[in-house]
């Protein structure tokens, strides 16, 4: 006689000791309890702005401003409107992001590369640099660089630079250049050299797949480029420069940067070029010791392994957190309100005073601040993938 195993019959398991609904019932009750946050504090403020007889919108954009703005890149006067003065004010914004990006890059990696020098004093001046800047914060800096630039000496007494460049307490003066006609053949002789390089390369690297040892192309083009470019220059004269010249009272002719734009300028590019600079330093010391020392010993002299071995392969750990700083450039520079430059804050901040649409007004402007951000880091993402890419 065979014996039966016992059917076992296996329930399900009750809802409330099911791992997935218990999930969704707290995610359920988590975006349940941020909406209920989120409606409360709407119709509180729709209330109180109901009580002040305000309402949400940005129709004050088409009226008239009434106020004057310094300094602008586009033609503004107060019989302007609203939205005319929020645009001077971002382009304002974009002017010094962009300007102070390009600097303290370049600042930054020139202190990265500073912190590995093995000459010591190199290496203790940018360490001191980076860790003052790092270790005091940004709005004591911009104050402390304005007050110094409004005590520099008066328009006659100005502080002469190089290149007919006069600095005194109304800000920098810089010469203005100018097209001249012979900028077409200028650029037209660069055109050509840049395209007899493309054609020389492409011929050299057929005769490296054919075996044959390749040209110096890259060398032998940079020599020809910057001679070209400078034989060019002295000859056709494509760019004149209106050098400004003191008259009575002031300076005429040439580029004026106010004291309010060249100590928010500095300011921003000397603090953030001190984070870009570790920023470097560690993506260098990232890189394997095998790299470098297989460098020397295919007779690369230190400066080459740096340029063509080293910084290549620390980009693809440069880039990521340098978008950050980046990023915090372009926020920064709402700080400008401080000492007075109107920027993208400063214009919007004059705009609830007169309009009383305060929560319209900072809804906007943290909207072009975040398409601002998100634009910058677009641009930094699509680098990054090439980056990584081409180390492949």
């Amino acid at each position: 006689m065979t014996a039966e195993a016992p059917s076992r019959r296996h329930s399900s398991v009750p809802f409330w000791r099911n791992v997935r609904v218990l999930r969704l019932a707290v995610q359920i009750v988590i975006v349940s309890a941020i909406a209920l946050l989120a409606l409360w504090l709407w119709n509180n403020l729709t209330a109180g702005m109901a009580r002040s007889n305000l309402t949400f919108g940005l129709d004050f954009l088409d009226r008239r401003a009434g106020f004057d703005i310094g300094e602008t890149l586009i033609p503004y006067t107060p019989s302007d409107s609203y939205g005319r003065a929020l645009a001077a004010g971002l382009l304002n914004t974009l002017l010094i992001s962009i300007v102070g990006i390009v600097l303290a890059t370049l600042l930054g990696i020139l202190t990265g590369v500073a912190r590995l020098s093995r000459n010591w004093l190199v290496n203790k001046i940018a360490a001191g640099y980076v860790e003052v800047m790092r270790n005091t914060p940004l709005l004591v800096q911009l104050v402390l660089i304005w007050t110094v630039l409004v005590n520099m000496p008066t328009v006659h007494n100005s502080v002469a630079l190089p290149g007919e460049i006069y600095l005194n307490q109304r800000g920098l003066y810089l010469p203005r250049p100018i097209a001249d006609a012979g900028l077409g053949g200028w650029l037209l002789l660069l055109a050509v050299v840049i395209g007899a390089i493309v054609v020389v390369g492409f011929i050299s690297g057929r005769r490296a797949e054919a075996g044959h040892r390749p040209w110096p192309v890259a060398r032998i083009g940079l020599v020809a480029l910057a001679v070209a470019a400078v034989g060019g220059w002295l000859l056709l004269r494509p760019v004149a420069f209106d050098v400004p010249v003191l008259e009575r009272f002031n300076f005429v002719g040439g580029v004026v940067l106010s004291t309010q734009f060249t100590a928010l300028l500095f300011g921003l590019v000397i603090y953030t070029a001190a984070f870009i600079g570790e920023v470097v330093r560690g993506g260098i010391q990232a890189v394997r010791r095998g790299q470098v020392e297989a460098a020397y010993a295919i007779g690369l002299t230190p400066g080459q392994t740096l340029r063509l071995i080293v910084f290549p392969q620390a980009l693809r750990i440069i880039v990521p957190p340098l978008t950050s700083q980046y990023l915090n450039l372009a926020k920064n520079s709402s700080l400008a309100i401080a000492i007075g430059f109107p920027d993208l804050f400063s214009v919007s901040r004059t705009m609830m005073n007169q309009t009383g649409q305060a929560v319209a007004v900072i809804v906007l402007v943290m909207g072009i601040y975040l398409a601002i951000s998100l634009f910058t880091s677009l641009l930094m993402n699509i680098y990054n993938r090439r980056v990584q890419v081409l180390e492949r």
